[in-house]
């Protein structure tokens, strides 16, 4: 790694460039992969729409190629703020594009019959139920930005191209693993209730915004890396960690908002769902409690020959035949 002598300003912003090996790439196979996979299904009737294959190609892959290359990953060493915006973009934004257009769904349909049955046992198996398991994936994204920025991994990914290319390909994982298993728009190995992911994402904020506070009012961080940048430009130490800490807290809500809304509409669609089954149950209660046809049809009978028998006038003495009798004397 290293850093960029270069002010930034806007002109930089347009003009700055650099060719990571890494992102370009993970993102070219990943791109290719999806592309072909997405052909065949065509080809074997699949009716995937268009919109998810521009999710995981524009969202997915396209941010994650611009956080390398563009001026993201040239002042992502320098700047604070900027590997923070970095980050929240790898971690956030481009699982929630990769997860959107549905791959694994793709894949399967790709497949031939044995293909798609290997690949229905993988999901089924245990190690894949436990790594999706709401817990395992919420706790992973949770943890990986507290633990990657405030301890000495976070220097060691500003020094050492190496386990910079691998730490971002990690965050990248970390984050399609919770949104392929919260969305479950592909085929996941159990389904769980959206209200669960609906619950998680609250502490999710919590923990960004707790996390943006700690950054703010806390020690700076890589303090030895940063004097060795000595950058004469820009917000000194404090002012950009105080800016990277705005990212992660308000910009990390506000881009949460597209999952947010997609978690509200899959809640509303299993709602209805569940909705629909449980009148289905109803349903076919009532017709198993239901009497006999013969029953209802000796019931009817009755009630029709009850209302047709002829309706009694007079005093009730009238209507006994013994004191009738006598009063006619």
């Amino acid at each position: 790694m290293g850093w960029i002598d270069t002010p930034l300003t806007v002109q930089s912003v347009i003009e700055e460039w650099r060719w990571d090996t890494s992102t370009i790439v993970v993102t070219a196979a990943l791109g290719l992969g999806y592309g072909l996979a997405r052909r065949r299904a065509d080809r074997r009737g699949s009716a995937e729409s268009a919109g998810r294959s521009w999710a995981f190609g524009a969202v997915g892959l396209g941010v994650w190629l611009l956080t390398g290359i563009s001026v993201i990953g040239v002042y992502s060493g320098t700047l604070f703020w900027m590997r923070a915006l970095q980050i929240l973009l790898l971690l956030y934004v481009v699982p929630f594009g990769l997860a959107t257009g549905r791959p694994l769904t793709v894949l399967r349909d790709a497949l031939g019959p044995a293909g798609r049955e290997r690949l229905d046992r993988v999901l089924a198996s245990a190690p894949a139920r436990v790594v999706t398991y709401p817990l395992v994936p919420s706790i992973a994204i949770l943890a990986t930005p507290w633990l990657l920025i405030l301890t000495p991994w976070f220097e060691a990914v500003l020094r050492h191209g190496a386990i910079d290319a691998l730490t971002r390909l990690l965050l990248v994982a970390v984050g399609f693993l919770y949104f392929y298993s919260r969305l479950q728009t592909d085929p996941v190995p159990h389904r769980y209730s959206q209200a669960v992911s609906l619950l998680i994402t609250v502490f999710e904020s919590l923990a960004d915004g707790v996390l943006g506070l700690v950054l703010w009012f806390g020690p700076l961080v890589a303090v030895d890396y940063y004097t060795e940048v000595g950058r004469t430009w820009g917000p000194d130490l404090r002012m950009d960690q105080i800016i990277g800490a705005g990212i992660i807290w308000v910009l990390g809500d506000v881009l949460g908002l597209p999952y947010l809304l997609t978690l509200m509409r899959s809640w509303a669609a299993d709602e209805r769902r569940n909705a629909a089954r449980m009148d289905a149950e109803l349903d076919a209660a009532e017709e198993l409690s239901a009497p006999p046809a013969s029953e209802v049809a000796r019931t009817s009978a009755a009630t029709a020959a009850h209302a047709e028998a002829p309706v009694q006038s007079g005093l009730w003495w009238e209507n006994d035949p013994v004191l009738r009798d006598r009063f006619r004397r």
